[in-house]
């Protein structure tokens, strides 16, 4: 009689989409590791859990082909199970079940209880804090809420993630100490929108008492702040950004549109007006901040004038970081019921003409740079450059400084000073000091 081989199981956890997701990945691979599994991120392993994004259309594409491409595989005999998560499973679970019933069982957003168990793991809630990161040792992504109450008509999110949830901030302060003596000196504060943080629990928004605890965390170096919301921005977060060195000049701000008619129908509860101000009192507060937005082009019914309007604003603000999207036309989404009435072509074009006048804009503020001082981490070195960035910029989506690796020996996650000698739109070169 045939015996089975006694093949120990390694979980190989495939992350899709945006940092939150890394995040995600990071717990789970936590919770594996503490019931004793062998977890793998983005390696060979037999049993695969894919972490997938359903955001707009190319991420769920993406999504959908890894999974095709897991399920070909575990058909070969190449893997033995497949499993899913993340936000295309909690949207989609009943067409994905029907569509791709090869898949071994489809989780949402919330059952990781549930998924750690058809891995045969126990969720443990005494775990706080407690990842495997994925990213470079010197940074690491930090979630203090999950879900959003916005109402922002194109965005699927809150069908995905449900309402705002914020994290306590005690335990928020234990995963951050720990982070840091794991070697973390970056926290790079995540959420779908961070100014909402605490309205929940405390009654008020809280994010600027929350980073007056982070600073006195020992070992973190740079606090970093993503994907804040323009309405309702809790000012005092500028005071401490101002006073505390640790909490970096930087803020993104996803502000998608600007012609008054657009806001309006994106449900974004501000105006031209009110968000040239706002940042007018960010400039103010902060001189040297570095502001990065995200825009979409093509939303249904965008006029010529509108994009015009768009042009130019973009034109007179002068981000220093800035990305385009084209809209998705997402189902669920308030926005699904208007028509999708702006040519795929006219899209792109309308995103190229932005990034075009945000290129030449990241030219000419980095050609200001050449000469000057920065202090810059070093991410990693490729070829024969050490790759490093200032506190003005963040991982994978910003400016890069490079430094030649002939000239100096220069430490992963390690501080220096640099002095700029040449700059490119999104490139800097500089030489230690």
């Amino acid at each position: 009689m045939r015996t089975k081989t006694l093949k120990k199981n390694k979980i190989n956890v495939v992350t899709l989409g945006c940092s939150k997701n890394v995040y995600d990945s990071e717990i789970l691979m936590g919770q594996l590791r503490a019931s004793n599994k062998e977890v793998v991120h983005e390696e060979e392993g037999n049993i695969v859990v894919i972490n997938t994004c359903g955001f707009i259309a190319n991420a769920k594409e993406e999504s959908i082909n890894t999974i095709l491409e897991y399920v070909q595989k575990k058909e070969e005999g190449l893997v033995d199970k497949v499993f899913v998560t993340g936000c295309l499973s909690e949207r989609y679970k009943p067409d994905l079940q029907k569509e791709i019933p090869n898949v071994d069982e489809y989780f949402g957003t919330t059952e990781l209880p549930g998924l750690l168990k058809a891995l045969g793991a126990d969720y443990k809630h005494e775990l706080i804090g407690e990842r495997v990161t994925t990213t470079p040792k010197n940074y690491a992504y930090f979630k203090i809420a999950e879900g959003c109450d916005r109402p922002c008509s194109f965005c699927a999110i809150p069908i995905m993630r449900g309402k705002h949830k914020s994290t306590p901030m005690e335990d928020l302060i234990i995963e951050a100490e720990k982070l840091a003596a794991k070697g973390v000196k970056e926290l790079i504060l995540i959420a779908q929108d961070l100014t909402y943080y605490g309205l929940d629990l405390y009654k008020k928004r809280n994010l600027a008492e929350l980073l007056q605890k982070l600073v006195k965390v020992e070992g973190i170096e740079w606090i970093r702040l993503h994907y804040a919301f323009p309405t309702g921005f809790p000012m005092d977060v500028l005071d401490v950004m101002r006073n505390e060195p640790k909490i970096c000049n930087y803020i993104d701000i996803p502000l998608q549109h600007i012609s008054d008619p657009i806001l309006k129908s994106m449900r974004r509860g501000t105006t031209k007006a009110k968000t040239t101000k706002l940042l007018e009192e960010f400039r103010a507060a902060v001189p040297d901040m570095t502001i990065r937005t995200t825009l979409i082009v093509g939303y249904p019914g965008e006029t010529e004038e509108d994009f015009q309007t768009l042009k130019q604003w973009v034109k007179d603000m002068r981000f220093e970081r800035l990305g385009c999207f084209t809209y998705s036309h997402e189902e669920n989404t308030h926005a699904y019921n208007l028509e999708d009435d702006v040519p795929e072509k006219i899209k792109m074009n309308r995103a190229n003409e932005i990034m075009e006048i945000q290129s030449q804009i990241s030219w000419e503020l980095n050609q200001q740079k050449i000469g000057k001082e920065f202090r810059v981490v070093i991410d990693r070195k490729e070829g024969s450059y050490f790759i490093g960035r200032t506190e003005f910029d963040s991982p994978d989506v910003d400016n890069e400084v490079l430094i030649n690796a002939e000239d100096s020996y220069m430490r992963t996650g390690e501080f220096f000073n640099v002095k700029i000698t040449a700059a490119e739109d999104f490139d800097l070169y500089a030489e230690v000091i």
